[in-house]
């Protein structure tokens, strides 16, 4: 009985535990990362970046926000990935194939999802410039309305007759903003 007890001592101290560390450490790497973007975000609201009459609150708020769920959304795929990796590693699982073959799937991802980049990276270009944001007046291509929606990938924008629009960041190449004044 004692030798019994002793092999499952061993093992449960072994790849289980190591395992439970793995997860536990993850979780709190993704709980104490969301908390801090979340806090430099709420930082990043309300410091007046914009001195003077051109300081628009709400429309940094939601940059802000936005930008803070894409980082917070960035740190969690990261944290899980490399949990992941792990806990196989554990399980005696060579990583080395896994990681060559997600390198090449990762470029012909990236050969494929050019468009999805270019929107991203529009968007995210376009929130740090401040283009416009929700409630404003735009003409945007060929549609005149009001932002309803400022996403990374897409805005949303509804025009005179009520039609929600969704146009992608990469294929906005030109906007005319009645809403900011000099």
């Amino acid at each position: 009985m004692n030798s019994t007890f002793q092999t499952i001592l061993d093992w449960v101290s072994g790849t289980p535990l190591r395992i439970l560390t793995i997860l536990v450490t993850a979780i709190f790497a993704q709980s104490f990362g969301t908390r801090a973007i979340q806090r430099a975000m709420d930082r990043l609201a309300t410091v007046d970046l914009v001195p003077g009459p051109r300081n628009i609150v709400a429309r940094q708020k939601e940059r802000a926000r936005t930008i803070g769920g894409v980082l917070a959304a960035t740190l969690k795929t990261v944290v899980w990935i490399v949990a992941s990796g792990m806990i196989l590693g554990e399980f005696g699982f060579n990583l080395g194939p896994l990681i060559a073959s997600a390198g090449i799937l990762g470029v012909a991802l990236g050969l494929g999802a050019q468009t999805l980049v270019r929107d991203i990276l529009s968007g995210v270009f376009m929130l740090i410039e401040d283009q416009y944001g929700v409630g404003d007046s735009v003409d945007v291509l060929e549609i005149q309305g009001i932002v309803e929606k400022v996403g990374l990938r897409v805005t949303t924008i509804r025009d005179k007759n009520g039609t929600l629009w969704y146009l992608r960041n990469g294929e906005i190449l030109k906007v005319g903003n009645q809403s900011q004044s000099g």
